[in-house]
């Protein structure tokens, strides 16, 4: 099983579509792409992905990218 990493359609406009290509050229990660995923305040404001759930944010895509490894580096799923 992969971590799923799921970002808003607005955030990758607002600039978080680099690192969904990054993430979504791994293969061992799921990502999706969804319309909403209901944190418009957040999503304004700061690029942001949920990773199996929870909220990682960052102000860079290349931030995000790291963010989101590391996040998932530091919880395995087994």
């Amino acid at each position: 099983m992969n971590p799923l990493v799921e970002f808003c359609v607005s955030n990758l406009a607002n600039g978080a579509q680099d690192a969904f290509e990054v993430l979504e050229n791994d293969p061992n990660i799921d990502v999706l792409e969804y319309g909403c995923l209901s944190y418009c305040t957040r999503c304004s404001e700061s690029l942001y992905a949920l990773v199996d759930g929870e909220m990682i944010e960052a102000e860079t895509p290349e931030e995000l990218t790291k963010k989101i490894y590391k996040h998932i580096e530091e919880n395995p799923l087994f």
